[in-house]
Parts: structure tokens; C-alpha cells; sequence
């Protein structure tokens, strides 16, 4: 067929001028397109029937071009799932069955947080199905005609969406369908990439003929309306229409019919976004623009490149932020104090306190409100201080009070809400309802805070305050004494809290948030030295399988899930991802932002590293640990001088933690200051029971000092202690070395790495402080690279 305007000879199916883009006028045989829905027949698939035996469907979700999704319950792994029909009996073409089948393959092969896993494709009566993930939550497209999203949210949403794809880029995957209406926003503000349907795999078989376009008009990139061979650089474009969308609330060719959509891509600019929209950061539009040039050479050349200006322009961003005072300081801020334990036998404190706690943690998911953590919150309990003395202490302009009372399963809570600079009663309301009732109780809790606060809830935000974690009252209460003994981190209390989460799990093993306490004090195991990490992150592994079986997007369990992935499995982008996803759907989990921190420190973000534990102390202002750990950061930093600030403040709060005492003596070690260093360690060993704490930098500093005796002593010691205590190996690698014993260092060493010594990910920090003459060692890049760290060195 002839092009009527640049009489280029175009193939007989190409529906536009390959060259110029100029509408073709041929008779339409009727065949499917993928500019065209495909229309699909129920054929008694409706709510209510099982399909395969396993799979009983609930309600229509959506309709599309590639038939009917449902909501379903699988039947035999108790699990909500999205059922996708495609039903046969319809005339449905070989090429629709192809692009069904593709959506299944290419999704299977993507394994990442942004993409929404395929679990199974099968057949049932005559039909093609493939059941995924099933997102609550909402699309894109559904979210943006709501009104323009924050700038904030914008750039947490963007900056996923090109992760998801990076993922697809790097497996050879080439989307081709990016736009609002594939995209799934969770209610806990996971992003993910859906509809594979259109996917080219790398060295698979091609859909359709060269010269057939493919996509949805109003996002296809200009090669794919000329029919060319769609790569990267197309997704990026596509990528690019829908930045453009989520900043302006618009489409950046806006044109009404499709042909007319076409010539635009094809022929027109695309308009600056801050001419829509004042507010756009320079950078965000610059990377906007560069995704829409018509030269796919112009664009960025993948997801992986769009990734790093992304990263790039959040840092500028927050590097401003940080110049120019941060605005959270205007948002409301609020303290939630343990709800005081009214019954008469005074034996339901731990209702009291986890009532409180989970109203924190529900009123931290919103985005408009500074929530003080848990620890901060609490750590005014019994000290019968005035509230407004509380909340200057803990820097809020309100605080929620309140009490509790049980009487079999009669429950009484009385709640103020109080403005901290009057001191006057903003709300009051007393509850007496069932046990049962519970959840009731917390949701018009938070939704009366939300309205006196002023707070406008975003899209997700009301549904998520609204979950019910479990319908068995008995199963929360043995939750809520879970929580309460997992607060106070002794052996004992570890021990106390499994048990209660387990006896919660019991009786309602579909209870996630139980299953995540679980993970939780087998995390704590392992972290607080109670037994070894190899022995309790495989556990902490199981019991989020089954939580994620149960609830895919509860925020808990993916920031201990991102917390295994750094601390144990040194998995640092899908660590990485994990925390970010975390803290966009609840920027107030203060130790999502303490273990991000050291994240970022371990890949010398050192900068970004101490931003994310600021956060965390902003959160809770009187957590010690928190403090502990921003030394540590410092270190690793160099800023010894800000660590032993840092040091000055945590004394304040508890002088008797010992962590805090082994990162103030490695600042002063490295400034030199030996003998204040050798004091500091000595006090802290005062407030331990490990035989050999900090033994190895007592070592480093007395051999420094020059007295190689006493360090050869310490040395010794320590290696001998070592044969009947648990000892970490990296400490022992670090003590060989300073003695001049580099052959047993590296063995030491792969002792570390085969037990999963919690230190590892900072062996090439700790290192350089310690021992510099182990890195030196041409076998010290063999270590880094087994630890993915050889792209960090200095």
C-alpha cells in the first residue's frame, strides 16, 4: 500500500505510514489488534464458580483487551489471587492465545518487588486462565484522576516503576504497554507493572509482523508508530508519557481520536511540564523531556539509566531540602502515650500498651503526620509528667491519652486527644463495647485524630486504616502480649513473645501481623547475639512466607524482609527497594529508616546514610539505639567529631548502653586519642557478659600505642576464649591480621561469610579502620567480590 503523502510503499496490514505516520485507508478484515479490545464471552465464568477445582471466583475486577479478571480465592493455599480468563468459543485467534501465553512466560521470568508475579497459567472447560498476584489496591490511571499527586509521592512512584522495568531490561524483557492503567499502586504503596501481554523477550519469537504497531496510542513511542522494532528505549518513552501524566494530570498528546494521537507523537513537541504545572522540580522535567525525544538514541537507552537520574535528582532534591529547612516541620505531629491500665486486678498492661501501639502504627502509614515511634512514646510511662512537658520533650503538637478497662469481654477505652501548647481537650470519647469491638475502637480512634488534626487522606489511606488484622479477638489479645514482651529484648522476654505469637498463630493461622512477630524475635535472636544468624534468619525467612501468603503487601513484613535481605542475604538492590517501598507506604517505621541507613553507609552513601537515621531520631527522639547507630554512621563517614556528639546525647538517655561505648571509642581511635579510646572500651565491657567485647579494638589500640605485648596478650586471649564462645569470626579475622597473621585472617574470614556474620556487610569499612594492611592484601578484592562490594571501594 502507498503512503498518500510521502508515497512510501508500507506493507498491506500497516494501518499508518511507517515513514510520516499519515493514516492508511485498507479494509478491516476484522482481525484482532492491540490497538483493539478483544472481545471475550463469559461463558458461565461468573462469580461464584471454581475454576480448575481450585480456584473459586469472587467478583469481575476489570474487562480488557485480553478478556476478564477476576478476584478469586485459591482454595487450596488459602490466598487471594487475581484470576486473568481468556475464554475460548469467541473466534479467538491464535495471536490473542500468543499473547496470553507471552503475558504468562514474561512475567515468570521476573522476579522483583515492582512486578506483579505470575503463579500459573493453565486451561479449564475450554478456557486459558493465569491466576497473580492480586494487588488491593488501584491503578495508576485511577489514582490520577483524583488530582495531581504530591511531588513527593510522584517521585516514590517513579522511581519504582523504573526499578520494576529495570528488572524487565535486564532479563531481556521489553515491556512495549507502559501506561497509568498497568500500573498497581498497593494500599500500602507498593508499585506494581502489570500486563506482559505485549512483552518481547530477547531471542523469543515475534507477535506479530514487522511494520504492526503495537501499544496504546496515546503511549506508544514514535518508533512503534512507524512499526519499527520496539527496545528499551520505546519503554522509556512510554515511561516518559506517563511521568509526564502523573505531574500534570494530563497526557502529553492529548489529541481526542487515535490517528490524530499518532501524528502527534510522530510531529509535535512535547510541552514543558512546568508550564502545566509551576511546582515540577527542574529535574524531574528535565528527565521527563529527555524520555520523550523523538530519537531513541536521544533518550535514555534502558531502565537502568533512568534509574540512576532518578537517584540522582531525589539526592539534588534532598541535598536542597536539607539547604533550605525541611517542611515536615509544619505538619501536624503527634505523640500516642500507652493507654493506662484501669482494670481492677491491674493485669492488662500489655492491652493498654498495645492498643497504643497499633494506633501508632496505623497513624504512621499517613503521609500528612509526623507519628512519634513506639519507644520514644513510651519512654515517658510512670514518670507522671504534664503533657505538655511530654510533648516538648518529644517535639509534637498533640498528644492522644487514654485508659483502658477489661471485665470478662466487656472492654471500656476513654480517649483524649490534647493540644500540647493549650493543654485544652481537642476531642474525648469513651468506648464501652465488646472485646470484639476492638478494631471498631481503633478505626473511629484514628479517623477522629485524622479530622482534628486536619489531615486530608490520600488515595488508599482510609481503606488501610480500616483493615482488620484477624476476626478472632482472642487470637489479637495473645498478639497484643506478643508485642509487649517483643518490647523488652531479653532473652526471657524473646522467649515469652514467640510463644504468645505462636499461640495467636493457632488459633488463626491466616493472622499475618503474628506470623511478622514471629519473624521479628527470630530476628532479634540472631541480631542481639542470642544465637547464631544461620541458625535463626532461615526461621525469620519461613515465617514470612506465610505471612506473605496470607496479606503480599503488609508493610511489616517487607521491611523484615528487606532487613534479611541486607543483614543476611547481602542482597543490596532488593534490600534497597524493599526499604524504599516500606517507607513510602509507612514513612514513619523509624527502624525501616535505621536499617536503611546502614544500608546506604555499606554502599558509601554516606550522606544519604545519615539523612535516613536523622529521620529515624526524628521519629523517636528518645530511642538510645538510634543514637548508638548514628555514631556508627558517623564512623564509617569519618565525622568522629559528630559521632562523640552523637555520644554525648545518647549518655543523656541511658548511660548504660554499652553499643554506644564501643562506637565512641572507635572515634576516638581514629583521632588518635588512644588512652581516652582504651577507657571508653574498658567502661563498656563493664556493661556487658561477652567475655571478649570489644577485644579487638582494645588490640588495635594498644598496638597502635606501640605496646605489642599488651595486644599480643589480648590477642591470645581472645583466641582462646574463642574455642568455647561464639565469638564473630570478622573479629577474629581483624585480630589476625593487626598480629601479622594474614593466612588465618582470610580463613577467619571465610568463616564469617559461611556463618553469616552480621559485621560482613561492613568488612570493607571496618577494615580500612582497623587493619588497612588486610585490604591491602591482594586476596582482600576476592572477599569483596563475594560480597557484591568490589563496585564500592574507595
Amino acid at each position: 500500500m502507498t503512503c498518500p503523502s510521502c508515497r512510501f510503499d508500507a506493507t498491506v496490514d500497516a494501518r499508518f505510514c511507517p515513514r510520516c505516520g499519515t493514516p492508511l485507508a485498507h479494509s478491516d478484515s476484522g482481525a484482532p489488534s492491540a490497538t483493539r479490545t478483544i472481545s471475550s464471552a463469559d461463558r458461565g465464568f461468573i462469580p461464584g464458580r471454581t475454576v480448575a477445582g481450585r480456584y473459586r471466583l469472587i467478583e469481575i475486577v476489570g474487562r480488557g483487551g485480553m478478556g476478564v479478571v477476576f478476584r478469586a480465592e485459591d482454595t487450596r493455599l488459602r490466598r487471594t489471587v487475581a484470576l486473568k480468563l481468556l475464554p475460548d468459543g469467541s473466534g479467538q485467534s491464535s495471536e490473542a492465545r500468543e499473547r496470553f501465553l507471552r503475558e504468562a512466560r514474561s512475567a515468570a521470568i521476573l522476579d522483583h518487588p515492582n512486578i506483579c508475579p505470575v503463579h500459573e497459567v493453565d486451561t479449564a472447560d475450554g478456557a486459558m486462565f493465569l491466576t497473580m498476584a492480586f494487588v488491593e489496591g488501584r491503578s495508576l490511571k485511577d489514582t490520577i484522576t483524583e488530582g495531581r499527586l504530591p511531588i513527593g509521592a510522584l517521585s516514590e512512584i517513579a522511581l519504582q516503576i523504573a526499578e520494576g522495568l529495570k528488572a524487565a531490561h535486564e532479563k531481556g524483557v521489553v515491556h512495549r504497554d507502559i501506561k497509568p492503567a498497568n500500573i498497581m499502586l498497593s494500599r500500602e504503596g507498593q508499585v506494581r507493572i502489570t500486563d506482559f501481554g505485549l512483552a518481547s523477550l530477547e531471542g523469543g519469537v515475534g507477535l506479530t509482523e514487522p511494520h504492526t504497531i503495537l501499544g496504546t496510542a496515546p503511549y506508544m513511542s514514535p518508533e512503534q508508530v512507524r512499526g519499527e522494532k520496539a527496545g528499551p528505549p520505546s519503554d522509556v518513552w512510554s515511561y516518559g508519557c506517563t511521568l509526564f501524566e502523573m505531574a500534570t494530570g494530563r497526557r502529553p498528546f492529548p489529541a481526542d481520536r487515535g490517528d490524530a494521537v499518532l501524528i502527534q507523537i510522530l510531529h509535535d513537541e512535547v510541552p514543558r511540564p512546568s508550564t502545566i504545572r509551576a511546582d515540577i522540580p527542574a529535574g524531574l522535567e528535565e528527565i521527563i523531556l529527555a524520555c520523550l525525544r523523538k530519537d531513541p538514541a536521544g533518550r535514555y537507552p534502558d531502565a537502568g539509566a533512568l534509574v540512576q537520574a532518578l537517584k540522582k535528582e531525589r539526592a539534588r532534591a534532598s541535598a536542597l531540602e536539607g539547604a533550605t529547612g525541611s517542611p515536615r516541620g509544619s505538619a501536624p505531629s503527634l505523640a500516642v502515650l500507652p493507654f493506662a491500665d484501669m482494670s481492677p486486678a491491674k493485669d492488662h498492661e500489655y492491652f493498654g500498651e498495645g492498643l497504643a501501639e497499633e494506633l501508632i502504627h496505623a497513624l504512621a502509614r499517613i503521609q500528612g503526620i509526623r507519628v512519634v515511634a513506639r519507644t520514644s512514646a513510651f519512654a515517658t510511662k510512670g514518670m507522671n509528667l504534664d503533657v505538655r512537658t511530654i510533648a516538648k520533650m518529644l517535639d509534637v503538637g498533640a498528644v492522644l491519652e487514654g485508659s483502658i478497662r477489661k471485665a470478662g469481654n466487656r472492654l471500656r477505652v476513654t480517649v483524649q486527644l490534647i493540644d500540647a501548647e493549650t493543654g485544652h481537650h481537642v476531642w474525648s470519647e469513651r468506648f464501652d463495647r465488646e472485646e470484639r469491638d476492638v478494631f471498631d475502637i481503633q478505626d473511629e480512634i484514628s479517623h477522629a485524630i485524622v479530622e482534628h488534626l486536619k489531615v486530608t487522606l490520600l488515595a488508599g489511606e482510609k481503606s488501610a486504616l480500616r483493615k482488620r488484622p484477624t476476626a478472632d479477638p482472642e487470637a489479637y489479645n495473645l498478639y497484643l502480649k506478643g508485642l509487649y514482651f517483643a518490647a523488652r529484648p531479653s532473652p526471657e522476654s524473646i522467649g515469652k513473645a514467640l510463644d504468645f505469637f505462636q499461640q495467636a498463630i493457632a488459633r488463626d493461622r491466616t493472622f499475618a501481623l503474628a506470623h511478622v512477630g514471629a519473624a521479628f524475635v527470630f530476628v532479634a535472636l540472631g541480631v542481639l547475639n542470642f544465637a547464631p544468624p544461620a541458625e535463626t534468619f532461615p526461621k525469620v525467612k519461613a515465617a514470612l512466607a506465610q505471612a506473605f501468603s496470607f496479606d503480599p503487601d503488609l508493610s511489616e513484613a517487607h521491611g523484615i524482609a528487606a532487613t534479611v535481605a541486607f543483614w543476611y542475604e547481602w542482597n543490596w538492590s532488593a534490600a534497597e527497594a524493599g526499604f524504599r517501598r516500606v517507607l513510602t507506604a509507612n514513612p514513619g517505621d523509624a527502624m525501616s529508616h535505621g536499617n536503611y541507613a546502614f544500608l546506604l553507609s555499606s554502599q558509601r552513601r554516606f550522606d544519604e546514610s545519615i539523612r535516613e537515621i536523622d529521620q529515624a531520631l526524628m521519629i523517636d527522639p528518645l530511642m538510645p539505639l538510634f543514637y548508638a547507630w548514628s555514631m556508627a554512621l558517623h564512623n564509617a563517614a569519618g565525622r568522629y567529631d559528630e559521632a562523640l556528639e552523637e555520644f554525648s546525647k545518647v549518655m543523656q538517655i541511658d548511660p548504660t548502653l554499652a553499643l554506644a561505648y564501643l562506637h565512641a571509642g572507635m572515634a576516638l581511635a581514629q583521632k588518635g586519642q588512644l588512652d581516652e579510646a582504651i577507657e571508653t572500651f574498658e567502661k563498656g565491657r563493664t556493661l556487658v557478659d561477652f567475655k571478649d567485647w570489644a577485644d579487638d579494638w582494645l588490640a588495635v589500640c594498644y598496638r597502635r600505642k606501640g605496646d605489642t605485648g599488651k595486644a599480643a596478650r589480648i590477642e591470645a586471649d581472645m583466641i582462646e576464649k574463642g574455642k568455647t564462645s561464639s565469638a564473630s569470626p570478622m573479629s577474629r579475622a581483624w585480630v589476625a591480621a593487626g598480629a601479622g597473621d594474614l593466612d588465618g585472617a582470610f580463613g577467619w574470614l571465610d568463616m564469617a561469610f559461611e556463618t553469616r556474620d552480621i559485621l560482613m556487610p561492613f568488612v570493607h569499612l571496618y577494615s580500612e579502620m582497623m587493619v588497612p594492611e588486610l585490604t591491602r592484601d591482594p586476596r582482600f578484592e576476592g572477599v569483596l567480590r563475594r560480597m557484591n562490594l568490589l563496585d564500592v571501594r574507595q
